[in-house]
């Protein structure tokens, strides 16, 4: 039978048994105490939740800072500092701080901490923190009943026991993350830059401001785009009220409210019936017409992928392209500029999207079917509306390819972190 102390997964030659020790055999609190001073600038952190780091959030003047009595963080003497937020520890608000944030100053609800290499290992400790047994035995043990705002003191949380391999082993499973999050990382930036290089091909490649062709276009077309409403590229239709069928499983998906995200993809509504008099077809576009948020997802627009396997719940329209209008285009160009729409006479801000700023009602924002088909738009011929829409049909892809790859390094580090701790 495995030890309850020692992991399910372990490098070979690791053999003993964990043992339990206190945070506080390595982990200890220091103070460099400040008073901060009228006349002079101080730069102040921010420690972001979900194990999100901690970063600079600007400097102020010490006349404009309230508490006079600060702490400093001081990595010429500890190195390796380690701060937490007491209110927000238990939403992953801890993590080391890098040496541009060296000498900022930080409040008594910030503990600044210095780690004993000698004792433990600081990309261990970054992962453990990240675990459900560190949540329990160093959080939730931690909280007091009946509190009113959860605040973990760092006397507690110093006081916490858990289980540890020795020093070696720590290294290992550290460098092992360590590696792991680099690749994690890496990803991260690349799907990044490839969501902000089609943010600017989306500037470049439509028109804006008023202008009848875009900045950049495919060889071969010259001509002005000509300005057109929705309605004469589109047969629009509302959707229907299913929810006295509706269920669990069934063979048709619901497309609902919940269908379509703020990128324009397509999500799964877990609604479903077993008949339907009218289904969708490849290449629909769907429209979400009622947002109970702040009106952003109103007017988003999601593509069907495939005949006969979806049906169109109420608030939600159908946008089926005619012959003069690409599919793929339309989806790109109405997610991307619901602006520069000129309706009585007035130009709405190039801020302000066109389907956000049609949206009536209090609670909830809603969209008509002539907001929908008044909308109006510069668009080219036929044959470059299928030039511009393959080219983002294939970048949406890429970036979809990158996301998968990202959630998948993001599952197996769930994974690992559950088989390589104790």
């Amino acid at each position: 039978m495995m030890s309850k102390k020692s992991p399910q997964l372990r490098f070979e030659g690791f053999t003993d048994d964990w043992e339990e020790r206190k945070l506080s055999s390595g982990l200890r609190e220091y103070t460099d105490r400040v008073i901060v001073e009228d006349d002079k600038e101080y730069y102040q952190i921010s420690v972001r939740n979900n194990f999100g780091g901690i970063t600079l959030r600007g400097s102020k003047m010490g006349n404009k800072i309230g508490r006079k009595r600060q702490a400093k963080i001081n990595l010429t003497k500890y190195p390796q500092t380690l701060i937490f937020t007491r209110q927000t520890v238990e939403q992953g608000g801890i993590g080391w701080v890098d040496k541009y944030c060296d000498g900022a100053i930080v409040t008594e609800n910030m503990p600044t901490i210095s780690l004993d290499t000698s004792v433990f290992s600081k990309y261990f400790l970054t992962n453990l923190f990240q675990t459900r047994i560190f949540y329990k035995n160093a959080i939730l043990d931690n909280i007091e009943g009946g509190s009113a705002q959860i605040a973990i003191h760092e006397s507690k949380f110093l006081s916490s026991t858990l289980l540890f391999p020795n020093l070696d082993e720590q290294e290992k499973i550290g460098q092992f993350f360590k590696q792991l999050d680099d690749t994690i990382d890496l990803h991260q930036r690349k799907l990044d830059l490839l969501k902000e290089q089609k943010k600017g091909y989306l500037q470049k490649m439509f028109p804006k401001n008023g202008a009848k062709v875009p900045e950049l276009r495919f060889a071969g077309f010259a001509d002005d785009w000509e300005e057109r409403k929705l309605v004469s590229m589109t047969n629009y239709k509302n959707g229907k009220g299913h929810e006295d069928k509706q269920s669990t499983i069934g063979k048709f998906e619901l497309i609902n409210l919940n269908s379509i995200s703020i990128s324009g993809g397509l999500k799964h509504s877990g609604k479903f019936i077993d008949e339907a008099d009218d289904t969708l077809q490849k290449d629909d576009l769907v429209m979400i017409l009622s947002d109970v948020g702040h009106g952003d997802l109103l007017g988003r627009v999601a593509l069907i992928p495939e005949d006969d396997r979806f049906v169109l719940n109420q608030r939600v329209a159908l946008l089926r392209p005619n012959a003069t209008a690409d599919p793929q285009f339309l989806f790109s160009y109405i997610n991307a500029h619901q602006y520069y729409f000129k309706a009585h006479q007035y130009y709405f801000k190039a801020h302000q999207y066109y389907f956000k700023a049609q949206g009536a009602g209090m609670s909830q924002l809603n969209i008509s079917k002539g907001s929908v088909e008044n909308f109006i738009s510069f668009v080219p011929i036929i044959e470059e509306q299928k030039k511009i829409g393959t080219f983002f049909k294939q970048l949406d892809n890429t970036i979809t390819l990158h996301q998968r790859k990202l959630d998948l390094l993001k599952e197996q580090k769930k994974g690992f972190l559950q088989k390589m701790f104790v």
